[in-house]
């Protein structure tokens, strides 16, 4: 006995619906090869498909050598600051106080009012937020909210290397390349312009 194709509405009858290919012999879509999902917070992307733009997801490693530069911008301040200031553990302390305070402002103010932090900016980088455009500065401060781990004496250096670690697991596997932060800030990414 064999199985009749179904009667209710055909697969790609919905042009909101992924469309699957058929199988002539049977009317069902065939085994493997479906698209992905829409990943929840990428309006419905899938994997390797193309956001609006023709844009795609900024990779692991140019969006490190972003991060990389305007953490060279940040630490350079940062350092000025710690000159001036006392030194001993209240002048670590002082360090990473300015460095988390200033790394926040820094990118939520950046990544709020132009998209782009200037490490983004040099490497053809932009930060989208949920909705499409800039993120607010809600979004924006979930980001990276991480970086005020700094503050925490002796510890805040590590916390936000693990930190750091989490997030590069989570762009890394991915097919969206979104991070655990971008997840936190409600769906923002991270995509090439150039």
């Amino acid at each position: 006995m064999s199985e009749q194709p179904p009667t209710g509405p055909q697969y790609g009858s919905d042009p909101n619906q992924p469309q699957y290919p058929q199988n002539p012999a049977s009317g069902y879509p065939p085994p493997g090869n479906y698209p992905p999902p829409p990943v929840a917070g990428n309006a419905g992307y899938g994997a390797g498909s193309q956001l609006p733009g023709g844009a795609q997801p900024g990779s692991l490693g140019i969006r490190f050598g972003a991060r990389f530069i305007d953490g060279i911008i940040i630490a350079i301040v940062a350092f000025i600051i710690y000159a001036i200031a006392p030194g001993g553990f209240i002048g670590q302390w002082i360090l990473g106080l300015v460095t988390a305070l200033l790394g926040f402002a820094y990118f939520v103010f950046l990544e709020s009012s132009r998209g782009q932090t200037f490490g983004k900016q040099l490497l053809g980088l932009r930060t989208v937020g949920a909705a499409g455009g800039n993120p607010t500065q809600a979004e924006a401060a979930k980001r990276n909210a991480f970086l005020l781990l700094n503050i925490v004496p002796i510890l805040g250096g590590f916390l936000v290397l693990v930190a750091y670690i989490v997030i590069a697991v989570t762009i890394n596997s991915s097919p969206t390349k979104q991070g655990k932060h971008d997840e936190i800030a409600g769906g923002t990414q991270v995509i090439s312009v150039k």
